[in-house]
């Protein structure tokens, strides 16, 4: 949150003059209209003064000429998530706080919001696989680096954690493997350190993971497949795994399939009931996990392991394997309609916030 914006407060009699020194003084782009008992009541902008100048309203006229007087605002006690939900859909760069009574409190801006800590986790980004299923585009370049809204898949997938904080990157790399390499090269283009896991042979979608040196992993690891589209809160995702504390975490989304026949029901021969074209629903893995170090530091180097067989191998031991459901955008890019799907999903859905 903002610490100036006491700084940027108007009287609705102040003028355009006075609103003008104020957003100036301020660097805000932005003025808070308040009442007699400091209730927000309106939010003036360059541009709102702008557009009273192009309706030849004089600078000595008063800000209600040209305020927006039903500005968006964050409820006192909101979370980043929230506050980013609402600078996002609003598409503004700043948004007052008030209290229960309507009284204004602070100012969330974007460019404080993404001020934030960098996070020691580390994050393993899978990019090894051929892509066999998008041939001929994965012929001569690796399935990550298919360029959906003019880059990389797998660039998507960092810059998206590199907002949430996340610095210290390890990406597989098989196939390929060099276009990878050039493009990211060790991070620092990003801010960031990458460094990469050689896969000599496959090693399944989680027997890579045992590659990593023992010391990379003290703290709960992200993993996150190249090949998907999301933007889920990683955030959420790292504070619902420390809470509860679980061997691992897996990202779900929910699949709906709708049985195109009527489903029979029965007892021996009888028929109990007929449903007509029944949906049913299931949780599938979003390609998302965070493991606990341990898991890691359990795998064998050069072994190969999928992801479904590392986790069936901790839930018959025993320990806690938990869901994180997404209802943020995802998208599986394993077929040629996937990729075309995120090509048009790109603009207005992949665009930074």
């Amino acid at each position: 949150m903002s610490e100036q914006w006491q700084k940027i407060r108007l009287r609705v009699s102040d003028s355009l003059h006075r609103a003008i020194e104020v957003i100036d003084q301020g660097a805000k782009q932005i003025a808070l209209v308040l009442d007699d008992d400091g209730r927000l009541i309106g939010t003036v902008t360059d541009g709102d003064i702008r557009r009273g100048i192009l309706r030849h309203l004089s600078l000595e006229a008063p800000v209600s000429e040209v305020m927006n007087a039903k500005p968006r605002s964050l409820a006192a006690g909101y979370s980043r998530a929230e506050a980013l939900q609402l600078l996002g859909s609003a598409q503004v760069l700043q948004v007052p706080i008030v209290d229960r009574d309507g009284k204004l409190v602070g100012l969330e801006t974007m460019t404080d919001l993404m001020k934030r800590p960098r996070l020691e986790n580390p994050v393993f980004l899978m990019a090894g696989g051929f892509g066999t299923r998008l041939r001929p585009l994965t012929d001569s370049c690796p399935k990550p680096m298919l360029k959906v809204g003019g880059k990389p898949m797998l660039e998507h997938i960092l810059q998206d954690l590199i907002d949430y904080g996340f610095y210290r990157f390890y990406i597989s790399v098989h196939y390929l493997r060099e276009q990878v390499i050039e493009h990211f090269k060790d991070g620092s283009r990003f801010g960031v350190s990458i460094q990469y896991i050689h896969e000599d042979t496959p090693l399944g979608t989680a027997g890579c993971l045992g590659l990593l040196p023992r010391d990379a992993v003290q703290r709960p690891i992200i993993v996150v497949n190249g090949d998907i589209m999301t933007r889920v809160n990683y955030e959420a995702l790292l504070q619902d795994h420390d809470r509860h504390t679980p061997a691992a975490t897996v990202c779900t989304r929910q699949y709906d399939f709708q049985v195109p026949y009527g489903v029979i029901e029965h007892e021996d021969q009888r028929i109990t009931n007929i449903t007509e074209k029944p949906t049913q629903h299931f949780f599938v893995s979003a390609g998302i996990y965070v493991l606990a170090p341990q898991v890691v530091h359990s795998m064998a180097a050069d072994t190969r392991v999928d992801m479904p067989d590392l986790l069936k191998s901790e839930i018959t031991a025993g320990r806690s394997v938990r869901m994180f459901p997404v209802h943020e955008y995802w998208l599986d890019i394993g077929r040629m309609n996937d990729f075309e799907l995120a090509q048009n999903d790109a603009a207005s859905v992949l665009q930074r916030v």
